[in-house]
Order: structure tokens, then C-alpha cells, then sequence
């Protein structure tokens, strides 16, 4: 079943990618009022995760910021598929580096330095890795959850890989990244997933007692790269660009939990300063702590 749905979607998928983007976002406005009105996807999640993310916010801020969601969530959905067909120029035209990020990265590649990139659900973060594999010199990999139908990750590889960014399915992330280490790379981590509870940091985060993942702050300590945040910006409808901060350097020698924490507060401030384009959708506090 899962092969004939993948299959007659597929069309579809790739008609969507070859629309014009003013056609794209016209089916997206339709999108979100299918969506919100008449399916209402998550709403309730969504809802009180603004609620608690923002307690200072009355219930008719709330109700503007989660419409605001629905319909960039209906963009960012959209947008993805465009990745199917868009030409390089167009991808740099609509996803761009911020000057400062531009000259970060050439920074560290003339000192032939690995890194590793921490950021989060944030704005178009798939654009984001496209042009950073078409701008950057390090080879970018990206750890990545394979999804259960084979179908249809084979199209999400397909998507991510286009223009060069490699994946690495998350069990294997340690072992590749050593074998990669002669390379000039990039590790991209995407750190505002729920963990396990047991096994994480517990911080605050969007007044919330949060579960972080400690893989990123681990791995950089083994491995001794510099830790880069990236932020991914939404200038208007359909065009973004990248900001990047280098937030740490090794030797890493303060107290467990301190690069967890600050790659996770500076995710914080970006989503504070763009609330709409993070992804809402995910139970991010289903977790208590023990």
C-alpha cells in the first residue's frame, strides 16, 4: 500500500515543485484554510505550546501568532518540494548568506577547520541546507531520522542531497564523522527534537522545564570542533537568509551541560525574534521530568 500511495503521489509532488512561486503560495493560502478551518491539524498542540511558550501573551495574541504559524506552515511545507526542480540561482535567490555567516565560514576553512552546526526547526531549515552545500567549501552532512515509509525517504534524500549535502542516519553519527574527520566538513545537528527524558539535559527553555539532547555538546567534546549556530531568517514570503555564530571553541572544559545550554538559549532568542516560523506542530513537552 505504501508503495502505490508513493507512487501516485509522485506526479503530484513533482508538479508542485515546477509551479511559479506566486501559484505555489496561492495553493498555500488554500492550504491553511483547509488546514486550520475545516481539518484544524494540531491545533490544540499548537495552541498550548504558544500558550506556555509565551504566558505573558493574551488569548488574542495567541489566536494572531498560531494563524500566523498555520500559514508559514503551509509555505515551509510547499517550499520543500521546490527543492525537486529549482535551479541553483533560483535556490540562492530565494536562500542566502548573510554577509557575516559568508565570511565565518570562509574563515574557517581557510584554518581547515571542521565544525559542527547546531540549529533548529526554524524557519526553512531544508533551504538552508541547500545553500549552504551550493556557498559553503566544507562538504555539509546532515544527521537525519530516516522515515518509516522507504518510499518516501527515498524522495527526502533525493531532495536533501541535491545539491550536494550528505546524510547521516542518527545511530551512525559518531562513527561517520570520524571517518569523515580528513575531510573538510560540516556537521549539521538540528537539537530542538524530543529526547529521552532520562538520558537528557533538563533545562529551562520557553518558560518550560525542557528535555535537551546532550548529543551535540558530546560529540563536539570528542571530536574538538568549533560549535557554529545557524539561524535561518525569514525576509518576506518565499526568501530567507542565514545568519551564523560561532558559539564555541574547544579545548571544551566547563561543566556538563554548558554547550547543551548555550546552543539551546540562543535557539530561544532566534525563535523569540521570529515566533512563527518555528515548528509549533511538534510535542516538544510531552516529557516530565523524573
Amino acid at each position: 500500500m505504501s508503495a502505490i500511495l508513493y507512487y501516485l503521489s509522485l506526479p503530484f509532488i513533482y508538479l508542485l515543485s515546477l509551479l511559479p512561486f506566486p501559484v505555489l503560495y496561492f495553493f498555500s493560502d488554500g492550504l491553511y484554510l483547509l488546514l486550520y478551518y475545516v481539518i484544524g491539524y494540531r491545533k490544540k498542540v499548537v495552541f498550548a505550546n504558544l500558550k506556555n511558550a509565551f504566558p505573558g501573551k493574551a488569548t488574542a495574541e495567541l489566536i494572531i501568532l498560531q494563524k500566523k504559524f498555520y500559514k508559514y506552515f503551509c509555505d515551509l511545507f510547499l517550499e520543500t518540494f521546490k527543492t525537486l526542480t529549482i535551479s541553483r540561482k533560483q535556490m540562492l535567490k530565494h536562500c542566502s548568506f548573510d554577509p557575516g555567516a559568508d565570511e565565518l565560514f570562509k574563515t574557517l576553512a581557510a584554518e581547515n577547520k571542521n565544525l559542527i552546526i547546531v540549529m533548529g526547526h526554524k524557519g526553512n531549515w531544508e533551504w538552508a541546507g541547500n545553500t549552504f552545500s551550493i556557498c559553503a567549501q566544507h562538504q555539509l552532512y546532515v544527521i537525519y531520522h530516516p522515515l518509516a515509509n522507504k518510499y518516501f525517504n527515498r524522495l527526502v534524500c533525493k531532495m536533501r542531497e541535491r545539491f550536494g549535502t550528505k546524510l547521516i542516519p542518527m545511530k551512525d553519527t559518531f562513527r561517520d564523522m570520524i571517518k569523515n574527520r580528513d575531510q573538510l566538513n560540516a556537521t549539521a545537528f538540528i537539537a530542538d527534537q524530543s529526547p529521552n527524558p532520562a538520558k537528557a539535559h533538563w533545562m529551562n527553555f520557553l518558560n518550560q522545564d525542557t528535555p535537551v539532547f546532550m548529543g551535540t555538546e558530546k560529540i563536539a567534546q570528542k571530536v574538538k570542533y568549533p560549535i557554529v549556530f545557524v539561524s535561518v531568517k525569514r525576509l518576506t514570503r518565499g526568501y530567507y537568509t542565514l545568519t551564523a555564530e560561532l558559539l564555541q571553541t574547544p579545548p571544551y572544559t566547563g561543566n556538563e551541560g554548558d554547550i547543551t545550554e548555550i546552543h539551546t538559549l540562543k535557539l530561544e532568542s532566534d525563535i523569540n525574534e521570529q515566533p512563527e516560523t518555528w515548528l509549533w506542530t511538534h510535542k516538544r513537552w510531552k516529557h516530565k521530568r523524573f
